[in-house]
């Protein structure tokens, strides 16, 4: 096992106004934790103020690091952090942590049990979905359902944006990942549910933001499209 028991890793794109916030309250949860842990802030290239504020972090805590990345998408984000990381376990989480971050505690290993990956549900009893207009929560379930039918079995919630992954389940999945947007998560757990791995879901509490990076209709557009692909990938044996 790794010497670091925990990377979290945290895309980030233009996130001037709550990097900060984010990184403070995360710090704050895993210092009070018995494990060892990194946190990996992954610039998607952003021409903001968001590295600068990061490097405030790094500057006073060498377990914070930031990996300035050109700019690519979240999916491509994400998948250099995982495959930069330490731990022996490795989380992702979004950079709004729309997910409060005490909620984490429902991740623990022995909580969950045996498992490859445990993925946020915002759907699975005990979860609850708050301040969601009406008309997101439609798209996303609509979204979910075509999910379902074209490329993914008996998952309620793919695309929330806190998924756990043991060290070897995330090199092996993250090194065949060839989406590079918001749809990289669809990838990576058909890949997974093709190699027989155990996903888990885990009920979280869940809160809207407002100012969330996708754009509704362009996205589940190209959304759509990259599971197609996906499915075609497979087919083609582009995965190996």
């Amino acid at each position: 096992m790794s010497p670091i028991y925990l990377s979290f890793i945290i895309p980030a794109f233009n996130e001037e106004k709550r990097i900060h916030s984010t990184l403070e309250a995360t710090i704050q949860y895993l210092s009070k934790q018995s494990f060892s842990w990194e946190i990996l802030v992954m610039d998607d290239g952003s021409t903001d103020k968001t590295a600068l504020l990061v490097k405030t972090f790094c500057s006073s805590d060498p377990r914070v690091q930031l990996i300035t990345l050109p700019h690519k998408g979240k999916g491509f984000a994400v998948q250099q952090g995982m495959l930069q990381a330490a731990g022996g376990y490795r989380f992702f989480a979004d950079a709004d942590l729309s997910m409060p971050i005490d909620q984490f505690d429902r991740f623990s290993p022995e909580l969950i049990g045996d498992f490859d990956i445990a993925i946020a549900s915002r759907e699975i009893l005990g979860a609850r979905r708050l301040k969601e207009p009406r008309l997101r929560y439609i798209m996303g379930r609509a979204f979910n359902l075509i999910t379902r039918l074209v490329a993914l079995k008996d998952i309620s919630d793919t695309q929330c944006g806190f998924k756990l992954f043991k060290a070897e389940i995330a090199d092996r999945l993250f090194s065949l990942q060839r989406t590079k947007g918001f749809s990289f998560d669809i990838e990576i757990l058909f890949l997974a549910q093709k190699s027989g791995l155990n996903i888990k879901e885990i009920p979280i509490d869940w809160y809207y933001n407002g100012e969330s990076k996708v754009q509704r209709f362009r996205d589940a557009f190209l959304m759509i499209k990259d599971i197609i692909i996906i499915r075609f990938n497979y087919l083609l044996g582009k995965y190996k």
